[in-house]
């Protein structure tokens, strides 16, 4: 405990310095712009600043990237009270509650318990992250080769099943991002896989190129296509800011019951935003002494989800930081970020990149104030924010895609890579594929074959190392019954209705 406080504490001293401050606020201030617009979220933002952030410092531009993914989850709210648009799927359970408040002319409450219910979520998670962080990366280097292939299967396989409205679909495209992370030169043979001749395609597909393609240039194709057609009714911002005495009675054990959920459900590999803040949702209702206000604009509906939205996205920072392991769009595309440095998340992050995993994490606790202090007094602001015309938003956003992609090596392949991926972005969206899982694969695909054939060079070619080694064999067991016990149970559905 006291080399963790003292981790931390150097970490503060990394995290204040002039030149990491400018660069934390400038990540919260520019997330929570982007959280606020409709259909842009941090993985978009993040994926399309990634080339244009090579040439940083590491430590400050993660400290920035940390700052957007917060200010992303912040800066949502806005947007789903006001506009009843959800920019993400964690922000759907606050809208059931958050509109309703806003049509009834307290959208100012609302709007500041989900910013202060955030902060108090943040913080709480920022230091339970500081507790656990050593101790999962404790147990990390424990695992032999055949664990961590053990490993990142069962994530493979919950994160695709997780993130996509079907396993098969969720599969499907993990098996895209798998394919691309075998393009460029066998590490062990030295021999050239599916580069067709191309030079550029030796050094294997580019993460972030993939990542601003599917994101960034799919999600602007989808937006132009087809969310133009919506028609978007903002509610106006009337009234006070400030909270009831009766308000702040309701909304705190919302706020703190639904950290106790969402922190959980962040750290491991079958998490995500979603689970907790439908979970927080019911849970609220099911505590309130006000039940008959829920679907009319009950404020500890909208309480609950944001707390649960904010701890769960610190949550996903544990297995991340600790084991390379991403369970969100958003960790995948951070993930990116780490390796676009030539720094690899894991158990040995925490001994060969102390100061900069631990400046991270103390930035985190700064992020949240300023988060605050922003907020509030900003929300006019960012509800102008709304008003920017729908055709310039995409534009700007398929002109920094390119200029960004572009940099990277000045290749034209880059460009034709870009946009390839950015019509099979825009197809995935369209019917009902999620983006993530073929990041995740292209990052981890490439991981997770050197962790099997390193488990099969010890084992002399046994391939039973990965079944008579109990973590990897429990793993695998896990695994197996994610993908079979959804489709017996299915099966068995159809037997009864048939029979009925």
């Amino acid at each position: 405990m006291t080399e963790t406080f003292n981790a931390l504490l150097s970490g503060f001293a990394i995290a204040l310095t002039p030149i990491n401050l400018l660069w934390g606020l400038v990540g919260v201030t520019l997330g929570t712009a982007v959280g606020v617009l409709p259909g842009v979220g941090p993985a978009l933002t993040v994926a399309m600043l990634l080339p244009l952030t090579i040439k940083l410092d590491p430590t400050g531009a993660l400290i920035m990237f940390a700052g957007i993914y917060y200010g992303a989850m912040y800066g949502g709210s806005t947007t789903t009270i006001l506009l009843n648009t959800p920019g993400e799927s964690a922000s759907i359970a606050t809208a059931l509650e958050g509109n309703k408040m806003a049509k009834r002319g307290r959208a100012g409450p609302a709007l500041a318990t989900a910013a202060i219910g955030s902060f108090v979520a943040g913080s709480i998670s920022v230091v339970l992250l500081t507790l656990l962080a050593p101790i999962v990366v404790e147990l990390a280097l424990r695992f032999s080769p055949a664990d961590y292939f053990a490993l990142m299967v069962f994530a493979f396989v919950t994160v695709a099943a997780v993130l996509g409205s079907s396993t098969v679909r969720g599969l499907t495209t993990l098996f895209i991002g798998l394919l691309l992370g075998l393009v460029g030169i066998d590490e062990t043979t030295g021999q050239m896989r599916f580069a067709f001749g191309v030079p550029e395609l030796l050094d294997g597909i580019d993460v972030v190129v993939l990542a601003v393609g599917l994101f960034a240039v799919g999600e602007a194709l989808y937006g132009a296509a087809y969310q133009s057609r919506v028609k978007e009714k903002l509610e106006r911002l009337s009234g006070s800011l400030m909270m009831t005495r009766d308000d702040w009675r309701r909304s705190w054990p919302a706020w703190l019951r639904a950290t106790a959920i969402g922190f959980p459900f962040g750290t491991i590999p079958a998490g995500g935003a979603e689970i907790p803040t439908f979970l927080s949702y019911a849970v609220e209702k099911k505590f309130s002494k006000h039940p008959e206000e829920f679907g009319h604009g009950a404020i500890e509906g909208v309480a609950g989800p944001e707390a649960a939205n904010n701890a769960s996205s610190t949550g996903v920072l544990v297995p991340l930081l600790t084991l390379g392991i991403p369970t969100s769009a958003t960790a995948a595309i951070l993930l990116a970020a780490f390796q676009n440095y030539g720094i690899q998340p894991g158990p040995l992050l925490f001994q060969t990149q102390a100061s900069l995993v631990w400046g991270l994490i103390a930035s985190l606790y700064i992020g949240n104030v300023l988060l605050l202090i922003l907020n509030l007094p900003l929300i006019g602001l960012w509800v102008k924010v709304l008003a920017i015309p729908k055709p310039w938003l995409y534009g700007g956003i398929l002109i920094f895609a390119t200029l960004g992609a572009y940099s990277l090596h000045q290749s034209v392949v880059d460009l034709v890579t870009l946009y390839v991926f950015g019509l099979l972005g825009f197809a995935m969206r369209r019917w009902g594929f999620p983006v993530a899982p073929a990041v995740i694969g292209l990052i981890l695909g490439p991981l997770a074959e050197t962790q099997f054939r390193r488990a099969l060079s010890i084992s002399q070619g046994d391939p039973s190392v990965f079944f008579t080694n109990p973590i990897s064999a429990s793993l695998l067991v896990l695994t197996a019954g994610l993908i079979v016990v959804p489709w017996v149970i299915r099966m068995r559905r159809r037997r009864i209705a048939k029979l009925a």
